[in-house]
């Protein structure tokens, strides 16, 4: 089962990173090229403990639907959403956070197994992993833009 790890530092306190991390409108912004959007659940604003959400994004030329739920929360340490339906067999998203200097250390760690036995933990090496390391760099990247600027105003409450 393959586990990502990304480490990124951002100049910004923790609890505004945490809330940045569970905003679905700055999510949504960082995905506009895969089209994602909240369809089900919360659908704007902050996920919260027990909270769902359901997305529709475009990937590999194909639309498709994921819900994950928030099964863990510690504010403004930690939280992790863990998938309820989708593409994948599963998939856990934890995401940390440590005070650094004047800073925060967000660190994500995806654990997830495709479907379909031998053959998908063969996409699972060969190309899922790549590919999700990416999205995962390119939410970490919103993130810091908007927790770094005056961006994180506007998101949150």
């Amino acid at each position: 089962m393959p586990r990502i790890q990304l480490v990124t530092r951002i100049e910004a306190p923790a609890d505004r990173v945490f809330d940045l991390a569970r905003s679905i409108d700055l999510h949504a912004q960082g995905q506009v090229r895969h089209g994602e959007r909240a369809i089900e659940g919360v659908t704007s604003g902050l996920l919260g403990p027990g909270q769902m959400v359901t997305w529709e994004a475009r990937h590999f030329w194909i639309t498709q639907r994921l819900t994950s739920r928030i099964v863990a929360f510690d504010r403004p340490r930690s939280f992790r959403d863990a998938m309820v339906s989708g593409a994948f067999a599963r998939f856990d998203h934890d995401h940390f956070f440590e005070v650094d200097g004047n800073g925060t250390r967000m660190i994500d760690v995806f654990d997830f197994r495709s479907p379909l036995g031998t053959l998908g933990r063969v996409v699972d090496c060969l190309l899922l992993a790549r590919y999700m390391k990416r999205l995962l760099r390119e939410r970490a990247s919103s993130i810091k833009r908007a927790a770094e600027t005056d961006e994180w105003k506007v998101l949150l409450p």
